[in-house]
Parts: structure tokens; sequence; C-alpha cells
């Protein structure tokens, strides 16, 4: 598989570094640490949610257990390399968790769609790295089996192995590959643009899908989002990227930033970036304008259809 925007030397990723020293008016290439919150959106502003999620391929029937037992990696045709359970069940992660420390944000009910993987008899199969394997103490006391650091879960709509139905759901799950990364669309780097017939050249994820601009964020002097509490149900961000996992991308004022809820977020020319809960499949541009301050991006950072500020 030709990769070739990913395969950027130490050395050069050391001088894109240095070259964003002093963007967004920052002195170092680090993010700040913490920031003020704009205005919240309002219900007005973040428009209405599809029930989005990417299909999978069927094969033998299983019920998602108590247990994980030996992990193994099947390869899905549009994926590549996932982790899956002794039952052939796909293993997920979630963006709002952390893998450094690990830490897990999944609880009540979002623990009930995304069941946690028990770690205490996860044993490492083949092509399973079983030192990346590990636990995680969750606050009911039981023990979460990591993958790289990051906690592993299962997808209750997933009901036949090799079902892949979790990835990309809300824009913050994903499967896991044997490296405990996020498992993506074979040969697609982690941000790139596509010619939409309306839009022009627009931005999209390692998935595909749409990313856009809120138009009550700031960019300058650092990056600030707007979008917290609910908003971001619907309108998650985009975690970082590499820019070598990047093609079509301005360098420009392509950093991260820090947010408030300790959430590391991608910026495009200093400016967040989000995708839509709405856009139910790669190509889907439901966001669009939705309430005159939802824009599709530019490879520059500019809104597609809207004058910036």
């Amino acid at each position: 598989m030709k990769t070739s925007w990913r395969t950027a030397s130490l050395v050069a990723s050391a001088a894109a570094v240095l070259a964003l020293t002093t963007a967004c008016g920052q002195d170092t290439a680090q993010p700040p640490a913490s920031q003020n919150v704009g205005a919240t959106a309002g219900a007005g502003d973040v428009g209405s949610i599809g029930a989005g999620q990417a299909g999978g391929g069927a094969q033998a029937s299983a019920t998602p257990s108590d247990t994980a037992g030996e992990l193994n990696v099947s390869t899905d045709a549009e994926l590549g390399k996932v982790v899956t359970d002794s039952l052939g069940l796909t293993l997920y992660r979630f963006d709002q968790d952390t893998a450094e420390p690990p830490a897990s944000n999944c609880e009540d009910d979002c623990a009930k769609t995304w069941p946690p993987v028990p770690a205490d008899d996860a044993t490492a199969g083949e092509g399973i790295d079983k030192a990346l394997l590990g636990s995680v103490d969750r606050a009911d006391g039981t023990k979460q089996l990591t993958v790289a650091g990051w906690p592993a879960y299962r997808y209750v709509k997933d009901v036949n192995a090799g079902d892949v139905k979790g990835q990309g759901v809300g824009g913050k799950w994903y499967a896991l590959n044997p490296q405990g990364k996020k498992a993506q669309a074979a040969d697609r780097p982690g941000l790139s643009t596509r010619e939409d017939a309306k839009l022009g050249e627009i931005v999209v994820d390692g998935n595909g899908m749409t990313v856009y601009r809120f138009m009550k964020d700031e960019a300058w002097p650092k990056p600030v989002s707007a979008c917290t509490g609910a908003c971001l149900e619907k309108w998650p961000v985009v975690s970082p990227v590499d820019f070598e996992d990047t093609k079509g991308i301005q360098e420009k004022g392509y950093m991260t930033f820090t947010r408030p809820d300790g959430a590391d977020q991608q910026t495009i020319n200093c400016w967040p970036i989000y995708t839509f809960a709405g856009d139910k499949a790669p190509g889907d541009t439901n966001g669009q304008g939705v309430g005159g301050t939802w824009y599709a991006v530019r490879p520059d950072g500019k809104p597609v259809g809207a004058s910036e500020k």
C-alpha cells in the first residue's frame, strides 16, 4: 500500500513543528494548557442528527459476553486490520478517552451502548502484541481491557463476527487496529480533501467524513472553541492528526490546542475543526450552513460559503 504522505522523516517533522512556533500568536509550538470558552452554541446552531453509522460485513452470529478471551486480528475490506475478541466481535476506542494515562469516559447509558471489554481473561492471540495489552480500573471497580493504553469496547449493534457498525459513530468511535490506533479506510490519510459537486474542494477526515468550522469560534491570537456541552454531541471535535498523515492540507497554522475539558483538538490555519453527527456516510454534507454558523472547510481553513470575520 502506497502511503507516501506518511513517510516524512523525523527531521522533516521537526522542521514542520519549528515552522509553526509562531502560529496563532503562540511563542512555542506547544498548545496552550487551557483557554477561555466563548459563547456556548445554542440548539439553533447545532442542527439535527441522523442515525448515521457505517455498515459492516456479516459472518457467523455472535453474542457479546462478559469475557474477552483470546484476542485476534481480523481484516476488514475497508478498514484493514482490526482487533476482535474470541467471538470475532470488533473492539473499539473512544475519542473522549485518554491513553496516557488510560482513562475511560464512557459510563452509564454510554456503557450500555458500548460495553467495556473486561480485562481479566483477555489473552493475546495471533497478530496481537501482548505487551500492548493492559487494563484500567473503572468507576464500578471492574477492570477494562486497554490496547496501547486505549480502553476497549464492543458495540451493541455488532451482532455478527466481522461487523464494524460502530466505525465512525458520532465522529468519536473507531475500530482498534493491532497497534491501538484508529482503523481507517485503506490508503486514506487522516485528513485530506475531496471535490464536492456543489461545494468544491473540501476537507474530509480519515473516514471520508466532511470536516466543518463553527463561525463563533476564534483562531487569533489562539484557538478557542465556542462549541461545548450538548453542541459537542452533534459536532464532535476532530482529534489531533500528525501533519505527515495529511494530504492537500495547508501547513501554515496547522496545530492542535487543548480544550477546557482536557481534550486536544485539531485546527487548520488555527481554526478548530469538527465533524457532524448528522452526516451518515462519506460524502454527506448535511452540516453545511446549519444555523448559519457551520460550514465545510477549505484546505486553507476558510469556510465554504461564508465570509470570514
